[in-house]
């Protein structure tokens, strides 16, 4: 299920309601909707406006050493800058570890991946590779809202289904199992962007990408 909340604190968890922020479209099987809903989750407001500019003071020395780049290993990124960073000052060290415990039960890689979209950028349709991190990842969204698109990978040719999720400036989704590796995922562009007719105007965006190990063959 799509989950909703305001700050996430020390000792608060996911909790279930019914959302505002996923809009479903094509003819979903009733069962996959029900797994898919469990398997992408978002958070509203998990940092507050000083905590976002906190982790934005650490990570942007780094990332203005880099300039954005055309095309990415994979093809799937244009417009983006990439750095991955262990150490944090306290402040924000105790933020990745609230997401940590929320998403990985305290057991996320000590690397955090930071992506940095720039307002012409976009992230292309695509499936994760499993070589790299494990079953879930948490994404948190800084400097911008943004639309996700998930569009299921159908074998046999049938009819397409897919959802637009809503990701607010400061929020975290936490995006797992078959919603991560049956489904593409995307950023979508400032000018595709938009969210049940309504414009959502992505600027710049920078994503907190926290992981956990793959899993042992």
């Amino acid at each position: 299920m799509l989950v909703l909340g305001r700050l996430a604190r020390p000792g608060n968890t996911l909790s279930r309601q019914i959302h505002s922020l996923l809009d479903f479209a094509g003819a979903w099987p009733a069962s996959e909707r029900c797994a898919f809903e469990k398997d992408m989750q978002v958070l509203q407001d998990f940092v507050t406006a000083e905590e976002e500019q906190a982790l934005l003071r650490e990570i942007e020395p780094h990332l203005s050493r880099l300039p954005y780049e055309t095309s990415h290993w994979d093809e799937a990124i244009q417009g983006y800058r990439e750095t991955e960073q262990r150490n944090w000052n306290a402040d924000n060290r105790l933020v990745l570890e609230r997401i940590s415990h929320l998403a990985f039960d305290g057991r996320a890689m000590p690397f955090v991946h930071i992506l940095d979209l720039a307002e012409s950028g976009v992230i292309k349709p695509h499936v994760d590779s499993t070589r790299f991190c494990g079953n879930t990842i948490a994404g948190l969204s800084l400097l911008s809202d943004s639309v996700m698109r998930l569009v299921r990978v159908v074998e046999d040719r049938g009819d397409p289904y897919w959802a637009d999720l809503f990701l607010p400036r400061r929020s975290l989704y936490v995006m797992s199992s078959l919603a991560r590796y049956h489904f593409t995922h995307e950023i979508l562009a400032r000018e595709l962007s938009t969210f049940r007719l309504t414009p959502i105007g992505r600027k710049r965006r920078i994503s907190v990408i926290c992981r956990c190990e793959p899993e042992e063959s």
